[in-house]
């Protein structure tokens, strides 16, 4: 097989869906079998999240060893025309309270750029089986059902806001509708990218956090935006740094609104 087929968009999309899907599998392994004694069990997140990179790993190195994974170190910009051209960023758990206390809501992110720029985003919750995954400058999907943000929902009494647990702590809220923590970022940007959120607000995330759940709200139709309701640019967290900002993520013409009903406290 050529390279060009070898790295042809539809064959790096197949290795990226059967490699989330088959470390999902490693994932339901180590599911829900914390230590019921103990509120947060750090030891088999930390046994899971090695089983699960390694399982990553491996695949990686059978199928593209010349390509690099990112790690919080990663800042190297050169451009390149060989396979180190392409970087694989793998987050195993999002949602690791969830994870081991063994409620659903958790997921694992698979990103791939082609010298640092987005080519393809997924996202997956292997205790559900959802699957969320879209191209750069394509449509996003939910399994084989396309989605996207709708263009007519105005904020309202029913809508729907995904944020952090210590949210009240930060603001005073005047939001009409629902304001909701599943823990579980990946998610709640998902479920925004498919409407049954109007938006999430996001807190104490970094680049590996956030780089395939970009991708998927943008090919459906939303953004991130900062708090001051600046267009929010992830590449600029390419060197692991967290991101201290909180982040509003929404259909475009309801950033304005949003913003219009949280005031940070002093």
């Amino acid at each position: 097989m050529t390279q060009e087929l070898i790295h042809g968009i539809e064959a790096l999309t197949a290795f990226a869906l059967d490699a989330i899907r088959s470390s999902g599998q490693t994932a339901l392994d180590y599911f829900g079998k914390g230590r019921g004694a103990t509120k947060f069990d750090q030891g088999l997140v930390t046994r899971a999240e090695l089983q699960i990179s390694t399982c990553f790993q491996q695949a990686l190195d059978n199928q593209y060893p010349d390509h690099r994974m990112f790690t919080s170190k990663t800042l190297d910009t050169t451009y390149t025309h060989d396979n180190r051209r392409y970087l694989w960023i793998f987050d195993p758990i999002d949602g690791v309270d969830n994870y081991q206390a063994g409620i659903p809501i958790w997921g694992m992110s698979l990103a791939l750029l082609e010298n640092f720029w987005p080519v393809f985003g997924a996202f997956y919750m292997p205790a559900t089986g959802d699957l969320f995954h879209a191209r750069a400058g394509g449509k996003a999907f939910w399994g084989e059902k396309r989605i996207r943000i709708p263009d007519d929902r105005t904020i309202d009494d029913e809508s729907l806001m995904f944020t952090f647990s210590r949210f009240h702590r930060h603001y005073v809220s005047r939001f009409p509708g629902k304001i909701r923590n599943l823990g579980c970022t990946g998610a709640h940007l998902c479920y925004v990218a498919m409407g049954r959120a109007d938006v999430a607000v996001t807190a104490n995330e970094s680049f590996q956090d956030l780089a395939a759940a970009r991708m998927i709200v943008e090919a459906a139709g939303g953004r991130l935006f900062k708090a001051s309701g600046e267009k929010f640019y992830l590449n600029d967290y390419l060197n692991g740094a967290r991101i201290e900002e909180h982040l509003l993520v929404t259909a475009s013409g309801n950033c304005q609104a949003v913003l219009g009903c949280l005031e940070r406290r002093t």
